[in-house]
């Protein structure tokens, strides 16, 4: 949720109102003159700020000041224009650029310990002969152990330059010496397709986490993977999926739309429109596709489904998708922040804006909890519809706009065979514990064996009930599911993890029904 903090708007105008009282209170001016510019008000904020950096009784900190006022400012227009601090927007360029520079391991802090859980394939540590289980003690000359230690400062010592070398100090079960390892930090993928394979011998599937810089790449790399081996229909999974650029959600739509099918169109201030239209290089437009979202699927994930939907190209399974049709433009600043304006409208090719109500920002933020208590996550006739908003697409298909895409196929909120965060976190932290003190048992599972042949024993079921007391489940069986699901997770490939979780997977098992009754 964005902070509305209107303290520098009350700092500016009380400053304003202090000038002005001043003048009758006779307080001696002190000669220096702050002239308004002609715009008036681009004038009055930078004088503002140059005469408290001059003149204000104490030191302040005048570029926090500025942070916060051109975030009241932004906070005020709508809940997307945003001012970004530099330090997140370094991050968010990495991730929407498809990779960052590291030494390219996945870690935890356990007991003041930084303990590797996952050595990414094909990265630096790999290639340096780091391993999974392997304690880092230090990066150069900084310690990466002790009671304050904490995630981000460990990615703070890790991360650097390209090309730059790391002496990474190892402490390895096992042995009794520390190891060196010289990594040379070098790009590390940030993959937006995490998986994609054949759920039956004609299904594909494919995950798609973000719209970044790579991910049309990425999934291009992955469509024709599944078309060399066969499909003839897919599903893409746009679950939890918030969003991206713009033009990859295009090019994506393009990949499945015939030439000349409108994908999306947007309107700016001025009414000006721009359309995008699909081209000639499409490599999926006879096949069936099965579009998976839910209440967190936002932005180029609506702009991908409301372009399948209106031109009744695709089945659109799960939960109306957030409801965000605006678009952003961003400004870089010197210092490394952003802003990100709203400079246009988008509309799906029926004329559809998906756009959710905006004004209340507390209750825009918290809309998708408001659909959680109304019901809306559990019963697809108590979503919310507008009469007045409704379109009709080609085949006659009706529509709706004013809040998200509306599925074709509704898929309810499954609390039955789900568990709370607390439950999840004592389930992560057993399976982490295990697979510590058992790692050379468990090398016999690899990727090809671990669906049919890893098993949930008695003597783990016993190890997880003492690890958990006093609590308890009650479904068992759900526990179990958890605990294989979360083995993979750190012991295997993405896609042995996906496969799994799709065995009890509601949406995977309804397209497959739909499948089934083609």
């Amino acid at each position: 949720m964005k902070q509305n903090n209107n303290l520098p708007l009350f700092i500016g105008i009380s400053i304003a109102l202090g000038i002005i009282i001043g003048s009758f209170f006779n307080v001696k001016n002190t000669g220096t003159f702050y002239p308004v510019s002609s715009n008036t008000s681009n004038g009055k904020l930078n004088t503002v700020l140059k005469f408290i950096e001059s003149e204000y009784v104490d030191d302040v900190n005048v570029e926090k000041i500025t942070d916060e006022v051109i975030s009241d400012i932004l906070d005020k227009l709508d809940p997307h224009s945003t001012y970004v601090p530099k330090e997140i927007q370094a991050y968010t360029q990495e991730t929407m650029n498809g990779n960052f520079v590291g030494i390219g391991v996945q870690f935890v802090v356990k007991k003041d310990t930084v303990v590797v859980v996952k050595v990414i394939p094909d990265g630096p540590s790999l290639k340096a002969g780091l391993r999974a289980g392997d304690r880092l003690i230090m990066a150069d000359k900084d310690t990466l152990y002790g009671k304050n230690i904490t995630s981000e400062d460990v990615v703070s010592k890790l991360k650097g330059e390209e090309n730059s070398q790391v002496l990474v100090k190892v402490f390895r079960p096992g042995n009794d010496k520390t190891i060196d390892f010289n990594i040379t930090r070098g790009k590390v993928a940030i993959k937006s397709v995490p998986v994609a394979y054949k759920i039956t011998d004609s299904l594909g599937y494919i995950k798609l986490v973000r719209f970044a810089m790579t991910s049309y790449d990425e999934f291009k790399t992955a469509l024709n993977k599944l078309q060399e081996q066969g499909i003839k229909d897919l599903v893409l999974d746009l679950r939890g999926n918030p969003g991206g650029y713009m033009h990859i959600a295009d090019q994506i739509s393009d990949e499945f739309l015939a030439d000349g099918k409108l994908i999306v169109y947007t309107k700016n201030k001025k009414g000006r429109q721009k359309n995008t239209v699909a081209t000639s290089k499409g490599s999926f437009e006879k096949g069936h596709i099965y579009v998976l979202v839910d209440e967190n699927s936002a932005s180029a994930s609506e702009i991908v489904s409301g372009a399948l939907q209106d031109n009744d190209r695709g089945t659109i399974i799960g939960r109306r998708t957030f409801g965000k049709g605006l678009v952003q433009q961003e400004l870089d600043f010197n210092d490394g922040s952003a802003m990100r304006l709203t400079i246009a409208r988008y509309y799906t090719p029926t004329g559809r804006s998906i756009q959710k109500p905006y004004g209340d920002e507390d209750g825009y933020e918290n809309e998708v909890l408001s659909r959680y208590k109304n019901g809306e996550l559990f019963n697809k006739d108590s979503i919310k519809v507008i009469d007045s908003l409704k379109y009709t697409t080609p085949k006659g298909k009706l529509v709706y706009g004013g809040g998200g895409i509306t599925p074709d196929v509704f898929i309810p909120l499954d609390t039955l065979n789900s568990v709370n965060f607390a439950e999840l976190n004592m389930i992560n932290n057993f399976v982490y514990s295990y697979i510590d003190n058992h790692r050379d048992e468990l090398k016999v599972y690899n990727n090809s064996n671990f669906i049919k042949d890893f098993k949930i024993t008695a003597e783990i079921k016993n190890e997880f009930d003492k690890y958990i007391v006093p609590y308890k489940f009650n479904n068992q069986e759900l526990v179990d599911d958890l605990l294989k699901e979360n083995f993979a997770n750190s012991l295997m490939s993405d896609e042995v993890y996906y496969q799994l979780i799709q065995k009890r997977d509601p949406y995977i098992l309804k397209v497959i029904a739909l499948e089934q009754n083609q």
